[in-house]
């Protein structure tokens, strides 16, 4: 489960949709697919959920219908990309997605994470090596001074610290898990770079991905516009992309349609033309989307760089004014006259 969201995260949802689309392909029901995994789920909570949801679809849901009931643990995009497969009738590609999806979130998490280590260390050593020598230099030239005093006063500051970050921490984690910083996710993902490029090329490419799969399962086009738009899991584009909805309603092009969409790449609106001039939008629509999975990963990769450096500029900073502070203290007025 992911620690700032009662969802299930992306290391538990990749093993999940993988042994569900190899069940599924393997002509094994979905009923009998959800109590497998329910039984070697790894954790009790994912087979509560496995088992509710096992329950209703023998009750007669859906399982699209089954998987919003558990839209508290189970993500929002799993739930949309699974009955847009089921109206689809491709239930078994879309599970195939899906697990290749969470594959490649849980895999860029981890090289975030990798990316990240260094300069946390880095700047955790600058805080406590920056803490204790400003705190020792200032205290040296009083009376009565204890370098073991000083170990304990240091070691009791020390344990505030980091308790009143432990306290933050978990203010933050709570507030996130009740929702409260969903608009400020929200105008992150829409507005501040680098952050926006990735966001937005995600959801481009589930739109396209979503497109492709529900022209080729037959449905009628203005279905396929409204479910895919809502893959994009954005409500800006959402709402952007769906301004051509009345066109093709009224017999008009993609083309034509997302002429005046602000959030469409100009890669997608060329796919669009030559997949409508070809007649495989199909394919042509599957390949954008595996541009914009390209992209987002590359954009990642810049993101990640421009972070690294930036912490180590902050970093570099850091020890500058501990150091001038340093030397400054141990000997007391000598820079005033300069």
């Amino acid at each position: 489960m992911g620690l700032f969201s009662t969802r299930l995260s992306a290391g538990e949802m990749a093993p999940m949709c993988r042994q569900l689309a190899t069940s599924y392909d393997a002509g094994i029901p979905i009923l009998q697919s959800l109590e497998l995994l329910g039984r070697s789920a790894s954790s009790r909570r994912i087979s509560a959920m496995l088992r509710r949801m096992f329950t209703a679809i023998k009750g007669g849901s859906t399982l699209a219908e089954a998987a919003r009931a558990e839209c508290d643990m189970l993500p929002e995009f799993f739930v949309e990309v699974v009955g847009a497969g089921e109206i689809g009738g491709r239930l078994d590609v879309m599970l195939k997605d899906l697990a290749s999806y969470y594959e490649d979130q849980q895999v860029m998490k981890r090289s975030v994470i990798a990316s990240m280590v260094y300069p946390a260390f880095q700047l955790g050593a600058a805080w406590f090596l920056g803490s204790f020598s400003l705190g020792l230099v200032s205290r040296m030239h009083g009376r009565g001074f204890s370098l073991g005093g000083y170990f304990q006063q240091y070691l009791l500051f020390q344990a505030a610290s980091l308790f009143t970050l432990f306290v933050l921490f978990w203010v933050m984690v709570a507030l996130a898990r009740i929702g409260v910083f969903q608009n400020v996710l929200g105008f992150i993902k829409n507005y501040v770079w680098p952050i926006r490029p990735i966001s937005r090329k995600y959801a481009l490419a589930r739109f396209f991905r979503g497109m492709s799969l529900l022209i080729g399962a037959g449905l009628n086009m203005g279905e396929c516009m409204r479910r895919s738009a809502a893959l994009t899991m954005n409500p800006i584009m959402e709402r952007d992309l769906l301004k051509g909805l009345p066109v093709v309603m009224n017999g008009g092009t993609l083309v034509e349609a997302f002429d005046r969409s602000r959030c469409l790449s100009d890669v997608g609106r060329q796919m669009l033309m030559v997949g409508e001039q070809s007649g495989n939008l199909e394919g042509s629509l599957h390949k954008v989307a595996e541009w914009h999975f390209d992209e987002a990963r590359a954009a990642t990769r810049v993101a990640m760089t421009v972070m690294g450096v930036t912490i180590l500029l902050i970093l570099a900073a850091l020890v500058g004014v501990i150091v001038v502070t340093f030397y400054s203290r141990l000997y007391g007025g000598m820079f005033e006259g300069l």
